[in-house]
């Protein structure tokens, strides 16, 4: 794991140093390390902050040239399957120099230029250049593991692991994009390739693009997506061996994810997901590492008796993590470290967990991926129920109700977004989440002229919706759409920045390709989720092989008391923040109403904390209205 800059112009880059800089302010992704490049001509120049996982001798530092010293690649992430490419090209020819991953793509490439994407397996985003063709190469995983954003502007492109190395350059312009502010109000975070900041993009998932740096001409593709559902009807493969099936690809996965030249552990909450990637690491290991963090003030976010009952049955050198105090001064750090804000209060956990491994490990193995493939979330049984108890509502009426809702009702109380969810078409749309701040509640609470940029943005079409074939079901647009969305954007921009400020490397076995595209081509939906249960089909192989005494319906996750610390703890600064700060984005009195709703019960906790972070997000980089 890694960070990665690059810069790349149609005219010679007089400035060397800026690189440098840029690549610096990603030292927390690689500490181990440092590397630059450039191209003959200073027409490009690849960066690099290394985490050393594996070959850790010199021979694996980076960027990395290929053996003719005609390709320079700059790569954040693991190849799970490089011993069999590695193999694979040494019989074509090829010859290595290492022992790294980052030297079989170079030689990949070579052998099968940009189709090697298609053999890899792995979360990866890197840069590659190609001087014989002048062509720069970007690409990132299938799922969207790792980050990647890049912008163009006149004759230059700029690519990084994270947005604040693109904005060491201290003339990047730091303005909004009114479309994404809106995209951001509406599900927390930023969807798709937009990007909070104009003038960025970001990569998106099972993307590549290649910039020409003779002509300056950017070219952009799609190399992998998710299929329509295979096994229905007569064919339909049986329950059973979908059990069979699930089991040999997840262990199979563990077993690569666990190949490591540092320590390896597994973050086990308890939960379904966790525990099955716990079963197969002790299947393939026999010292394996788990880590279970515990609030000591809040038993009730306690995971420690169902994540002991794990660690017990599978002889797992387990440990239990106490989290300190968290204190004001975590946020502005977690601010600073969230590029694009998020709102997702579980980055706090996520953050004070990673920083505990780190201190054992430099690996984590985690359940990532199995809600949105498998039907975990809560949500979905929520949207399940409605198609099957509110159908008879004939669709004008609930557009009427909805909009009551919208009008009459204070953003936070409790049916509001249950009354807003009406005017969803279930027979056509597939998401269940009520928006963070609906039209309504945007209307309010932001600037006049801000608002009207807002509304007046036109959302690009999302390219995931091809996968959306006419035959889904409701829960099958469900997953895709949060498997697209909710996933890459948040669930794993969390896990990644919050694993590394702590340098510390998560994995991911849920998402090897080889399990999303089982999931999504072989698994019906009533495996998944239905009105009685959720996960189903996991839960069947964990019944093989987890304790009698797991409790199944148990769905905990990372939590905090947010609700109690914001009144409590955070009240005083979260006062100065948000009521005592002029801000250009937002009408204080809808800020003010806001807080009062939260302090008098609504359910506001995540909004509030969503506007806080995006203030304290604001004022580190500087950001401006558009």
């Amino acid at each position: 794991m890694c960070g990665i800059v690059g810069l790349a112009s149609r005219i010679p880059i007089p400035d060397r140093n800026l690189i440098s800089s840029q690549r610096d302010t990603l030292v927390h992704r690689g500490p181990d390390d440092a590397g630059t490049w450039w191209s003959p001509d200073s027409r490009v120049g690849l960066a690099h902050r290394r985490l050393s996982i594996i070959d850790l001798s010199p021979a694996g530092r980076q960027p990395m040239l290929d053996g003719k010293g005609e390709l320079c690649i700059t790569f954040n992430g693991e190849i799970y399957n490089f011993p069999e490419l590695r193999k694979e090209l040494i019989r074509l020819g090829h010859h290595f120099r290492s022992a790294s991953d980052t030297e079989v793509i170079l030689e990949a490439y070579r052998e099968w230029g940009t189709d090697c994407l298609e053999r890899l397996n792995g979360m990866f985003a890197f840069g590659l250049y190609d001087m014989p063709r002048q062509r720069l190469f970007l690409a990132r995983d299938r799922a969207g593991e790792k980050p990647l954003f890049y912008s163009v502007r006149g004759n230059s492109l700029v690519f990084a692991s994270e947005l604040k190395a693109i904005l060491a350059d201290p003339e990047f312009p730091r303005r909004i994009d009114p479309l994404s502010l809106k995209l951001w109000l509406e599900f927390g975070y930023v969807p798709g390739e937009s990007c909070i900041l104009q003038g960025v993009r970001k990569l998106a998932p099972a993307h590549a693009l290649t910039w020409d740096v003779e002509m300056g001409n950017v070219r952009g593709w799609r190399y992998w997506s998710l299929a329509p559902m295979q096994n229905d009807g007569a064919g339909r493969s049986s329950d059973e061996d979908l059990v069979e099936d699930l089991h040999h690809l997840l262990e199979d996965s563990v077993r690569r994810q666990l190949v490591s030249d540092v320590p390896v552990g597994v973050l086990l909450s308890g939960g379904v997901d966790s525990s099955l990637v716990t079963a197969m690491a002790a299947h393939a290991s026999s010292n394996v590492k788990t880590f279970t963090i515990r609030f000591p003030d809040y038993p009730e976010y306690d995971e420690t008796e169902p994540a002991r009952l794990i660690a017990e049955h599978f002889s797992t050198d387990h440990y239990e993590l106490a989290a300190e105090p968290t204190t004001w001064e975590l946020l502005p750090k977690l601010a600073l470290q969230y590029d694009e804000p998020i709102v997702d209060s579980s980055m706090i956990p996520t953050y004070l967990v990673s920083r505990l491994v780190r201190s054992k490990c430099t690996v984590a193995l985690g359940g990532d991926g199995g809600d949105e493939l498998f039907g975990g979330y809560s949500h979905y049984g929520r949207l399940l129920w409605a198609k099957r108890n509110l159908g008879w509502i004939p669709r004008p009426l609930k557009m009427v109700m909805a909009g009551v809702g919208a009008t009459l009702l204070p953003t936070g109380f409790r049916g509001r977004n249950y009354l807003m969810g009406l005017k969803r078409d279930l027979s056509a749309d597939g998401s269940s989440l009520p928006f963070l701040f609906d039209r309504e509640a945007r209307k309010r609470l932001l600037a006049r002229d801000l608002f009207e940029a807002t509304e007046k943005s036109i959302p690009p079409t999302a390219n995931w919706r091809e996968s959306l074939t006419e035959n889904a079901d409701l829960l099958d647009r469900a997953c895709r759409i949060d498997f697209h969305t909710l996933l890459p954007e948040d669930i794993l921009v969390k896990v990644d920045r919050a694993s590394m400020l702590n340098s510390l490397e998560v994995r991911a076995p849920f998402l090897d390709h080889r399990i999303i595209e089982f999931a999504f081509g072989m698994v019906p939906s009533q495996l998944k989720a239905t009105g009685n249960g959720l996960k189903i089909l996991p839960k069947m192989l964990g019944k093989r092989l987890l304790p009698a005494s797991f409790q199944w319906d148990r769905k905990q996750g990372f939590s905090i008391p947010l609700d109690r610390w914001l009144r409590t703890d955070w009240r005083d600064p979260v006062e100065q923040t948000l009521l005592h700060n002029q801000s250009p984005f937002w009408n204080p009195r809808a800020v003010r109403r806001l807080w009062q709703g939260h302090l008098r019960g609504y359910s506001n906790s995540e909004r509030v904390f969503g506007l806080l972070m995006f203030e304290l997000w604001r004022k580190a980089y500087g950001i401006e209205v558009p």
